[in-house]
């Protein structure tokens, strides 16, 4: 399994993601569930998600470090300040928002089950690592922050 980390940038693994609970939605449509404020929710949500993770990647630019996930080696500043002072992890935070309003917006009662498991697979095949190398890289000073600083929120 250990094959797999680092190995998927994570826009592709929300691709993924959202292409499944899309097809769940079309496919099970006994099971789809409908609400008139979906639409305000749904963008609502992605909007926020989308937010948090630009201010993460603008965070990322001023330190000027690197943005690719799948190369936590080459980080050349640990960013704990602004948005990493909530989480240490906001892009994905962002990203789980917005696929929890892509998830709104289908109004399906299975696609839910995907957000869970999107956070699991991030967890073991990116943050995981990511954590590692960071460590290897900022030694005390990650440990410090990730004693301070929770993983999600």
């Amino acid at each position: 399994m250990s094959a797999l980390e680092l190995k998927v940038p994570p826009v592709a693994v929300v691709l993924v993601f959202g292409v499944a609970m899309w097809l769940v939605s079309v496919n099970v449509p006994s099971l789809a569930i409908g609400s008139p404020w979906r639409i305000v929710v749904a963008a609502a949500l992605a909007g926020a998600g989308l937010v948090i993770s630009m201010i993460a990647v603008v965070a990322f630019r001023k330190a000027r470090t690197t943005v690719n996930p799948t190369r936590p080696g080459t980080t050349s500043a640990l960013v704990t300040s602004g948005v990493y002072g909530l989480s240490r992890n906001p892009m994905y935070v962002g990203i789980l928002l917005a696929l929890t309003g892509w998830a709104v917006f289908l109004s399906h009662t299975l696609v839910f089950a995907f957000l869970p498991a999107y956070v699991a697979y991030m967890n073991r095949f990116q943050i995981s690592p990511e954590e590692r190398a960071l460590s290897v890289n900022f030694g005390s000073e990650f440990v410090a922050y990730k004693q301070s600083v929770r993983r999600w929120l």
